[in-house]
């Protein structure tokens, strides 16, 4: 499809054919920025407040003055898909700077942000939904403040190229066999009945779909559990599964070429899954200003 994206910089509002970003950005030169990856299904946001709301904490987390609010930049968003006449299963990457200004350490002074969003096709990942995928471990060697979504992703680049090269899905990251997420997602495992998950601290990213997975697991009357496991508690699990706005909620069948269980999809995976069908992909989700 052809893409159009939005630059929302300086206060201004236009549409683009390509995207071309400032010979001094801050995004480029430091990684002083944030983002957002927003899940549209039938040409529709899914979970599009809840990424909104976790933008503007990240942004005021690092001290980034959007210089617009929650619904001027969604009504920005929607004008994006309207521009690209989206009507299929796709995702809008979103992206805030503390804007253009020579290069410094020190934040630059009267320097507005800059604000970039495009939208692409994705595919649900239908078959790896409906089998499983394999994982490796490796060490979360992150910063302590993984609760922002900023634009610093090279530790969780390095070990997602890593499972990659093993191929496997994803990489599971523990910090001292404490496991914490993944380098792209969330992760959870089943034991007698009950769901458990790292709590939302600043050691995690609070995503989005894993609020979803938590109103799920309630909703069908599933235990959940904010309390971090270890690694060993992974092998020994009854499922694993992880949960992202690209990945939905997949399930784990293989960690560290050690089969989870029979090497299935659980059946609290399943129910979970269903859920999430039910709410991302029947339910009406179009949003309007």
């Amino acid at each position: 499809m052809a893409v159009y994206p939005i630059v929302l910089a300086q206060q201004n509002f236009t549409h683009q054919d390509s995207l071309h970003y400032p010979f001094e950005e801050r995004g480029l030169q430091f990684g002083d920025g944030i983002y957002e990856v927003i899940r549209i299904y039938k040409g529709n946001y899914y979970l599009l407040k809840e990424h909104m709301d976790r933008l503007f904490r990240s942004a005021e987390a690092i001290k980034i003055d959007l210089n617009v609010t929650k619904e001027e930049l969604t009504r920005l968003l929607l004008k994006l898909l309207e521009k690209n006449k989206m009507t299929s299963d796709g995702k809008v990457y979103l992206q805030a700077t503390r804007g253009s200004a020579p290069r410094d350490h020190v934040f630059p002074i009267d320097t507005p942000a800059n604000l970039y969003a495009y939208v692409q096709d994705l595919p649900r990942h239908s078959e790896k939904l409906k089998h499983g995928v394999c994982t490796i471990t490796r060490p979360d060697v992150r910063w302590e403040n993984c609760y922002i979504k900023s634009l610093n992703l090279l530790p969780n680049v390095l070990a997602k190229q890593e499972a990659k090269e093993q191929n496997c899905y994803e990489a599971i990251l523990h910090r001292d066999e404490l496991v914490t997420e993944c380098s792209s997602s969330n992760i959870y495992i089943v034991k007698d009945g009950a769901i458990y998950t790292h709590p939302a601290t600043n050691r995690i990213l609070h995503g989005c779909v894993r609020i979803r997975v938590e109103k799920f697991a309630n909703d069908l009357s599933i235990p959940f559990h904010e309390q971090a496991f270890y690694k060993e508690e992974l092998f020994q699990a009854d499922e694993v599964f992880l949960s992202s706005s690209t990945s939905e909620i997949m399930p784990v069948i293989q960690v560290d070429n050690e089969q989870i269980h029979d090497g299935k999809p659980g059946v609290i995976t399943r129910k979970l899954q269903e859920a999430y069908e039910q709410d991302a992909l029947i339910t009406e989700n179009k949003i309007t200003l």
